[in-house]
């Protein structure tokens, strides 16, 4: 049975041109305005509707030229501020207005942790401007405000309106997301932000722990290139966002903060390959396709070292690149799909959550697509529940391997016992030849019967799982020095009413009397069994005489309660007859006297008119004064 069906991937289709076009659709607004500090709703605002800019093509001029250059509204109203893959440096400048009678302090938070250099340029009290330096090409500590961003703390006069300048450069996409914040609103968005990475790392670290411990177990090399897969994957989202500059390489700059990011998730695409390719199969599965999936990886592979020499000049084609493999990864997917591959389904349903969203933060890096929450954190979002469907894919893959072993080994007990049943047939006719294996055929069987200890008809021990029970008491009493007490029990006329009733209705009388004996049997060591036809035995474990018989004469008043209809028998209901004995295991006895014992008694029950229990006295006496 398929968890997932194809039109489920339709939907989810749908919903991803749906996400698309909403996020395409969103209305622009005008550019350029000062930005009253005072009205922040929620406590922050987006100033990229704010912004003035001006591009330096050849990245040379310094503040005093790009004060007096002409800005112009950048015409973009969304989260960010795009230019995507440019060498260009770009200037911002930005007017905020505090009306109010007092100083006000705001946190400006340029949230691209890939920005390479960043300078912010802030008006001092002379009329000149005080320069602060920092971005991924870097040092952490370059940073004033400890953030896996870029922050910068504005104070603004009271009734006063200050310019702000900023300029970026960066080898990456340009994408600038600036807001405006109050610091005790900051305060609690950056809490919910280091949480939410918190949350989504120590679920990342989780299931890398728990499918390390699988691999251990199981030795399928898939699980190790899932932890590989995760692993990559969890490190290129902490290099993109900012994590692994600020705890994994903080003293690191120039352009390994920008460069890891990318080498990383070039390696993210490789292991994810690679994992298609075995957890689909799509070598034996569809090998046409395999070879599209083999240059793929081959690409994935070589695009670091293209990355490490030439990445300026090929970060924006290798960013289209990956738009394009994903949504072919996700057609090949979709081809094994349609020829019912199960893993095809689970993979599938994965990496079209994780396309949809990366395709968003791909396009979006080119300039195609606003900046939103969506966009900017669609890596992570699609990553995150990539692994989570990737991992449920393993655990159907452990039930399936788990399933197959079953029926294999279902198949070979089957091919067991057609075996052993050929050779009782071949016995017969080559029994000098095969007279090791007729012996060895023998002890098999005999240890198929020692498994079968329960009575089929009525479901409670056989005469042989209760030699075993009375072998363990009787040695339990002879070693604590107490009374075991044995009880016969025979079914009064049975064979009359088998004669007059049939069989099967003879079948349902046992079960039914089994059953009322069994109940009278609740504490702990007593056992009941059928000792064979229409006879019972049972044990009763520290047992004294008096108590002995009061258990018996209960079965028989059990029995005759059910009211089982018998017109053949004196009383005209199915009655039960019960000898007892009851004694110590002493020297030189055995649990066979004590069974003669009880049937002895048994007997004499029969002779005194049934329907009653008797005690064997001689032995208790005899046991007593032993």
């Amino acid at each position: 049975m398929y968890i997932l069906r194809l039109p489920h991937y339709v939907l989810l289709h749908l919903f991803a041109a749906l996400w698309l076009s909403l996020v395409l659709l969103a209305p622009a607004r005008a550019s350029g305005t000062p930005v009253d500090v005072l009205e922040l709703e929620q406590g922050s605002v987006s100033l990229t509707e704010h912004f003035t800019v001006f591009e330096d093509p050849g990245s040379q001029l310094d503040f005093a030229q790009a004060r007096t250059q002409t800005y112009r509204h950048t015409g973009q109203a969304d989260q960010a501020i795009s230019f995507g893959y440019t060498r260009s440096a770009y200037w911002l400048k930005v007017e905020l207005r505090n009306p109010g009678a007092v100083p006000v302090r705001r946190l400006l938070e340029i949230s691209n942790a890939r920005l390479s250099e960043i300078a912010f340029y802030e008006p001092v009290e002379d009329g000149s401007y005080r320069a602060h330096h920092t971005g991924s090409a870097l040092p952490y500590a370059s940073r004033a405000y400890p953030n896996r961003y870029y922050i910068y703390a504005l104070d603004l006069p009271a009734r006063s309106q200050q310019t702000y300048y900023l300029r970026v450069a960066s080898e990456g996409a340009k994408l600038i997301p600036v807001r405006l914040w109050d610091p005790v609103a900051f305060a609690a968005h950056q809490q919910r932000d280091y949480l939410a990475q918190g949350l989504f790392f120590g679920t990342v670290v989780a299931m890398f722990l728990f499918n390390l411990v699988l691999f251990a177990m199981l030795r399928d090399r898939l699980y190790l290139m899932y932890i590989a897969f995760v692993a990559i994957t969890a490190m290129s989202l902490a290099s993109q966002n900012g994590l692994a500059h600020e705890w994994l390489w903080p003293g690191m700059g120039g352009r390994w903060p920008n460069l890891s990011t990318a080498i990383l998730f070039s390696l993210s695409h490789a292991t994810v390959t690679i994992f298609m390719r075995e957890m689909i199969g799509t070598r034996t599965l569809v090998p046409w396709l395999d070879k599209v999936l083999l240059a793929m990886l081959a690409w994935f592979l070589v695009s670091p070292v293209l990355l490490v020499f030439f990445y300026q000049q090929v970060a924006g084609a290798m960013t289209a690149i990956w738009s394009i493999t994903s949504p072919l990864t996700l057609l090949i997917a979709l081809v094994c799909v349609w020829r019912r591959q199960r893993s095809a389904y689970y993979f599938c349903a994965a990496f079209c959550v994780f396309f949809v969203a990366n395709m968003g933060s791909a396009l979006a890096a080119l300039a195609f697509l606003p900046h939103n929450l969506i966009t900017n954190f669609g890596a992570q979002i699609g990553s995150a529940c990539e692994m989570l469907l990737l991992a449920f894919a393993l655990a159907d893959r452990m039930h399936a391997m788990r399933r197959e072993k079953e029926w294999a080994q279902a198949a070979a007990l089957t091919a067991q016992n057609d075996l052993i049943a050929g050779l009782k047939l071949t016995e017969q006719r080559l029994e000098a030849r095969v007279a090791q294996r007729t012996a060895e055929l023998q002890q098999a069987n005999d240890s198929l019967a020692l498994m079968s200890m329960t009575d089929v008809l009525t479901g409670i021990p056989n005469r042989r799982r209760f030699d075993q029970i009375l072998a363990v008491e009787w040695t339990r009493a002879a070693r604590q020095r107490s009374m075991l007490a044995i009880g016969m029990l025979d079914i009064d006329h049975f064979k009359q009413y088998n004669d007059h009733y049939g069989h099967q209705q003879g079948d349902d009388c046992l079960r039914r009397i089994a059953a009322a004996i069994a109940d009278q049997f609740r504490r702990g060591g007593d056992q009941v069994a059928r000792y064979g036809g229409e006879e019972f035995i049972f044990v009763v474990p520290d047992a004294h005489p008096d108590n002995a018989l009061a258990v018996a004469q209960a079965v028989c008043d059990a029995v005759a309660a059910l009211g089982i209809v018998h017109a053949a028998a004196p009383g005209g209901i199915v009655t039960v007859s019960v000898g007892v004995a009851c004694g110590h295991p002493v020297g030189g006895a055995a649990p066979a006297q004590l069974v003669h014992a009880a049937d002895m008694a048994l007997y004499q029950a029969k002779e005194l008119g049934r329907n009653r229990a008797e005690l064997a006295l001689g032995y208790a006496r005899r046991s007593e004064d032993a």
